[in-house]
């Protein structure tokens, strides 16, 4: 095969204009490491919404001795949009090896005069290089997911630890339900709803870091500013938001009462503890000018 005709096949076919198959070309086998090859499934699919994977190979058609220099536009850009960069392990996988094994080959079976070979061998390098294009796109995505998933339950976590799975306990349902829901999609491999998921558990707890514990105490201010009685005690929001409760506040307070018999009498200054209603947690002694949100409704 003339030089000139090899170039042209060189340029068209890696540039996508043509496709060529492999069947038939006596091409040697990749040489992957048995363990590796059995992380990876056989065929490897680009992931819905990533634009098909390009290729520059260049070369000076006019200079039989210059080299052909071949870089992946795809991970190139995914290179500069990360914030991070791709790490090694995942970048020089087994698909990339495989690649430069034969775009090494190709140069080399250029350098001895087969065209032929030499043209099969670039064919073949750059099938290679599409699927560790697909492998390392694939394996940036699982990452994000999990990252996701790592946030969403670290999330879930803090609210435990906060008390508000009990305080709040369909807002934290809700969280849950779509923690489930990411681990589940994970699992079936569909990362981007996965995604969706996680993200939707830091969406419902976003303002939880503002909330604070529900009052377990209440010091009765006057009646005369304040109107504090009872009655009006429990229906504030940040105790039952209720006044028909003020019986529970009675039974649970009746032997500080100036007289145990009286729900009607109580005295400024006396500490009244405040019990939980429906499971909420509830902690220390209520402060003015603390933001309470209210009891959850039933």
């Amino acid at each position: 095969m003339k030089k000139s005709t090899l170039f042209f096949l060189l340029v068209t076919c890696l540039s996508g204009l043509i496709g060529l198959g492999a069947q038939g070309i006596d091409l040697p086998e990749p040489r992957f490491n048995p363990r590796e090859a059995e992380i990876l499934s056989p065929a490897v699919t680009v992931l819905p919404g990533t634009p098909a994977a390009e290729y520059l190979w260049s070369l000076n058609p006019g200079n039989a001795a210059q080299p052909m220099d071949f870089s992946s536009v795809a991970v190139l850009a995914a290179v500069g949009s990360s914030d991070a960069p791709i790490p090694r392990d995942i970048r020089n996988n087994q698909y990339f090896r495989e690649s430069v094994r034969l775009r090494d080959m190709a140069k080399e079976a250029f350098d001895y005069g087969d065209y032929d070979s030499s043209a099969n061998y670039a064919i073949e390098s750059q099938r290679y290089a599409r699927l560790s294009d697909e492998y390392v796109a694939l394996q940036l995505k699982i990452r994000e997911t999990d990252t996701a998933i790592g946030k969403a339950r670290d999330r879930i976590a803090w609210a435990v630890s906060r008390g508000i799975d009990k305080t709040y306990p369909s807002q934290f349902g809700d969280a849950q339900g779509s923690y489930d829901e990411a681990v589940s999609l994970r699992e079936q491999e569909q990362w981007d709803p996965a995604i969706a998921a996680a993200q939707r558990v830091l969406y419902i707890l976003a303002d939880s870091s503002e909330r604070l514990p529900l009052p377990a105490q209440y010091t009765v201010r006057t009646w005369r500013t304040e109107r504090d009685c009872l009655w009006n005690i429990a229906g504030y929001s940040w105790v039952y938001a209720d006044p028909f409760q003020w019986q529970r506040l009675y039974e649970a307070n009746r032997a500080k009462m100036p007289e145990a018999n009286n729900p009607d009498l109580i005295h400024p200054g006396t500490v009244l503890d405040i019990p939980s209603l429906r499971g909420e947690v509830r902690q220390g002694m209520w402060q003015a000018g603390r933001s309470y949100n209210p009891l959850p409704p039933k």
